[in-house]
């Protein structure tokens, strides 16, 4: 799955499938486009747990870290 990354506020990072970023919630914004990947279960990418970024990609149509922690659910409420 080819994935975007966008740097947000301090070292939050939101990953998506949406190449605009605009599903990325608004509160860790304002977004920024940083790179896009190609990701596939079981492989390795640096800094990100690609398992756990595209479960989340799935659920909730993005993936967030702060400081390479998860995020996501603190910021679907």
């Amino acid at each position: 799955m080819q994935v975007h990354i966008f740097r947000g506020q301090g070292r939050v990072f939101g990953c998506t499938a949406d190449g605009s970023g605009d599903n990325l919630p608004p509160q860790y914004g304002p977004w920024a486009a940083f790179k896009t990947l190609d990701m596939a279960r079981g492989e390795a990418q640096p800094g990100v747990n690609v398992d756990e970024c595209l479960d989340d990609i799935d659920r909730f149509g993005f993936h967030l870290t702060d400081a390479h922690v998860r995020i996501t659910e603190q910021a679907t409420g």
